[in-house]
């Protein structure tokens, strides 16, 4: 939570930082985000199969969670594109580094029967750092007459806080999962004892990753909305919102219902949201399609977690977020800097139409990975 909190406060002006200070193009905001968050789901893998084979996962997670910290001045700093990447870059590494460790732990002391609520709850109390953050920087914004600068400083303070609050006060298990002569998670032996149903997810995930471009996008339609510029976070505010209102109740419908079939509920929302953007960009239609994106989120970002513990083998849990994320963020860059090139060439409503195309293809693909799979969801 306080990691978001620093994170969001930065993430939600970075892209009118890019475009109105540095003057950056949407091409360019996408390439950024593209590269970053693949960055941080391209290096879980290698967090996750250390973690395995180490047996331990809190110094591997607190490592990442200081890289994080370290990264925000850098921001506060940019005075060119170049540097906001750089800034983006380490920080989504020091993501990576944290993101699969810290959920293989949480599936290592949940009980399989309350693993989707606990994923869910990890999920809401991310995000209710992912819309504090955005109102301290709207708040900050109107404070200091639209100074981003001051506000990155600011957001300085959250992400050390999360890194002390890591190091010093959470417990790994005494026994963290392990095998008497299993391989290392990353040798072919240690693959092929991944199941079918484990790798339904991982195609399922990537999908859904090419359909779901960076929310940078959000941001930059609604600036075209003729919302006031300090007040643009607002939309990251109210998106999170309901991800947060929404993610734990979710978490506990998927241990009460196939989860295969509410990934499937939860893909619909998303070409809502797409829709919507694609239509107008006034408030009304920016607002409908934001709260629909915040349903889809909550209905399917712990949705997914939870499929990715229930299906990897428990010795292996680091290794399977890891080549989750993997997939997901090789889809991640793709999605992001097509969103951008779109933007640029036929503008937004071209962005949001193709999301909603890729977004059915997910919802085909999980359907015929369900008639196709004898395993359980």
């Amino acid at each position: 939570m306080l990691m978001d909190i620093s994170s969001e406060m930065i993430h939600s002006l970075l892209p009118l930082f890019m475009v109105t200070v540095l003057g950056s193009s949407a091409t360019t905001v996408g390439l950024v985000e593209g590269v970053a968050e693949a960055t941080a789901l391209i290096v879980k893998i290698f967090s996750g199969v250390l973690s395995d084979h180490l047996g331990k996962r809190k110094w591997l997670a607190a490592l990442g969670y200081g890289m994080g910290a370290l990264s925000k001045p850098l921001f506060a700093l940019a005075g060119s594109a170049v540097l906001v990447f750089s800034a983006r870059f380490i920080d989504r590494i020091g993501k990576g580094i944290r993101g699969a460790p810290r959920d293989a732990l949480v599936a290592d002391v949940t009980p399989p029967a309350l693993r989707g609520a606990a994923f869910g709850l990890r999920q809401a109390l991310d995000t209710v750092g992912a819309f504090t953050g955005p109102l301290l920087g709207v708040a900050l914004m109107l404070l200091w007459h639209n100074d981003f600068r001051a506000v990155f400083w600011v957001a300085v303070i959250p992400g050390l806080l999360s890194f002390a609050l890591i190091a010093l006060a959470v417990r790994e298990p005494r026994a963290a999962p392990s095998g008497d002569a299993r391989p290392f998670p990353i040798s072919r032996a240690a693959l092929a004892t991944m199941p079918a149903a484990y790798w339904d997810v991982v195609t399922a995930g990537a999908v859904l990753a090419l359909a779901r471009f960076s929310e940078a996008f959000l941001v930059l339609r609604a600036q075209q909305s003729g919302v006031a510029l300090a007040l643009i976070p607002l939309v990251m505010v109210a998106m999170n919102l309901v991800y947060a209102a929404c993610a734990y109740p979710f978490g506990v419908l998927a241990d009460r219902m196939p989860k295969r079939t509410l990934l499937l509920l939860g893909i619909v929302p998303l070409i809502a949201a797409d829709l919507l953007l694609a239509h107008k960009a006034d408030l009304f239609w920016l607002s409908a399609g934001v709260l629909c994106w915040g349903v889809h989120m909550a209905a399917t970002q712990g949705l997914l977690a939870a499929m990715v513990a229930d299906a990897a083998p428990p010795g292996l849990r680091g290794t399977g977020f890891g080549l989750f994320n993997l997939a997901s963020g090789i889809a991640m860059l793709a999605a992001s800097v097509l969103a951008g090139m779109l933007w640029d060439h036929w503008g937004a409503p071209a962005t949001f139409y193709a999301g909603a195309g890729f977004a059915l293809l997910a919802m085909l693909l999980v359907l015929r990975v369900g008639a196709n799979s004898s395993a359980p969801a």
